[in-house]
């Protein structure tokens, strides 16, 4: 079961150094990722730990992600863009 601690640490490392990231990654990960499967919720704290732009690169679609990011990267992208994530 997801604590609160949990949450917090995926809040504060939603936030990134790049404005358009933190809109789209604090506002899944407060909204989403308290009820994601474990295995999507170890995904987005891994994809937390690459580069700011890499991961700009796949939210816009401008590269494909990683296969191992591929399905977290579409529930993001699927939030932010009005989809069912």
């Amino acid at each position: 079961m997801l604590d609160d601690r949990h949450l917090d640490r995926a809040l504060w490392r939603s936030r990134r150094g790049m404005l358009e990231l933190d809109l789209l990654l604090v506002d899944f990960a407060r909204c989403r990722y308290p009820d994601l499967a474990e295995a999507d919720q170890v995904a987005y704290q891994q994809l937390l730990e690459l580069d700011d732009w890499s991961l700009w690169d796949w939210l816009q679609g401008h590269a494909p992600p990683q296969t191992a990011f591929a399905r977290i990267v579409g529930l993001i992208s699927a939030f932010n863009h009005g989809g069912e994530a």
